[in-house]
């Protein structure tokens, strides 16, 4: 099919066809799963442009094109999850280069910056990125990487993406935008000037929790190069099957992004409302300090909000967690299915208490990813439950 740079193309019909191709043996409307660890070669060095199955592999050539022309991006580099994508990235620099990255973050994230490439002479501060002069006071001779969340993870803070990328283009630092929580569909950061995008493909782009993954986007072909170098060198590949459960996920992605994002607005209206709860953190509210800029640089405002109670106490936040019954007390999110999460012990639970309170996340802090359930359900089940507390 033509892409996006031949013929302008809406976001839905990229989801379905950008990368696909019916398969030339068959005529399969779907990508055949290529479970093969090698390819023969008509004479060495000269193959159908696959060697080896952790170099190449063509499901996953095909999820990485389609990822690509939804971020409107060159290249799409997929890995085995996103903590391995983040990886990746963190690899191409070297001791003494500085990371400037939110304070609030995947915990995962923070770890992997912090407790494994900090021994490795990888220096890094963790700041307030919704503040574009607290970047500036923080940027060194020495930064390379600014990392930025938007809407970060769990407070939901809205940073402005073109001004971080022209501040880090005057730097000389890389912009990255974790794009995890916006997906393409809400949000493009290559549109605002950004050198690359990372997803967990495990979660909104998956769809469905039943697989994990992850890729970077970029129109940077020094950087493809570097990252598919480290794809043949470091091996932290998805298999085919995985990129094939990945890519079904993708053709729903414009229809499940909506429902996401229409219930959550719900949800989050709701809950504001309600006597029980105090503070609730979603870009779609007028209420939300970021607000305007989320106007500005997303379509929609997505699935995923945090709340406190007005009772702060940890043990009332334990009761709320532990008595829904359609939202689903687990880890991870951005599945059909709604789930309700306590960071400071779960997904975020590796940021040492100090610096994680210091950031605003509170060990009552309850963190929810909406589903694509029936709203009204959903709000039932939040009613029942905060009442009782």
């Amino acid at each position: 099919m033509a892409m996006a740079s031949e013929i302008k193309l809406g976001l839905g019909t990229l989801a379905v066809h950008a990368g696909q191709q019916p398969d030339p043996a068959t005529g399969a409307i779907m990508t055949p799963v290529y479970q093969t660890s090698t390819y023969v070669q008509e004479a060495p060095g000269v193959n159908k442009g696959y060697e080896y199955g952790r170099v190449t592999n063509p499901t996953r050539s095909a999820l990485e094109a389609n990822l690509a022309g939804l971020e409107g991006a060159k290249h799409g580099i997929c890995f085995s999850s996103g903590v391995a994508a983040t990886d990746a990235i963190i690899k191409c620099l070297k001791p003494g280069d500085h990371i400037l990255a939110s304070n609030d973050l995947y915990g995962g994230t923070y770890r992997l910056i912090r407790q494994v490439f900090g021994p490795f002479g990888i220096e890094s501060d963790f700041i307030d990125m919704s503040s574009l002069d607290t970047v500036r006071k923080n940027l060194k001779v020495s930064t390379k990487l600014i990392w930025i969340e938007t809407p970060t993870n769990p407070l939901c803070k809205i940073v402005d993406i073109k001004a971080l990328a022209i501040l880090a283009r005057e730097s000389g630092a890389v912009s990255v935008v974790d794009n995890t929580y916006a997906t393409p569909i809400l949000q493009r950061p290559l549109e605002h000037g950004v050198d690359m995008v990372l997803h967990s493909t495990t979660k909104y782009i998956g769809g469905h929790s039943d697989v994990i993954g992850g890729a970077v986007c970029t129109s940077n072909d020094d950087w493809a190069e570097r990252l598919r170098f480290l794809v043949k060198s470091a091996g932290a590949v998805p298999g085919p099957m995985d990129c094939f459960l990945t890519l079904r996920g993708t053709k729903t992605l414009h229809v499940r992004m909506q429902r996401h994002s229409e219930n959550a607005s719900e949800i989050a209206t709701f809950l504001e409302s309600h006597a029980k709860v105090g503070t609730v953190y979603y870009p779609g509210l007028p209420s939300n300090p970021g607000h305007e800029t989320a106007k500005e640089q997303m379509d929609a405002f997505g699935g995923m909000l945090s709340f406190l109670l007005v009772d702060e106490r940890i043990e009332t936040a334990m009761k709320v967690l532990s008595g829904t019954e359609l939202f689903t007390l687990a880890e991870s999110l951005g599945g059909v299915e709604s789930l309700i999460n306590h960071p400071a012990t779960m997904t975020h639970a590796s940021i040492p208490a100090d610096e994680r309170r210091a950031a605003g996340l509170h060990d009552s802090l309850i963190r929810v990813s909406v589903g694509i359930e029936d709203v009204d359900d959903l709000i039932n089940d939040l009613k029942g439950v905060l009442d009782s507390v």
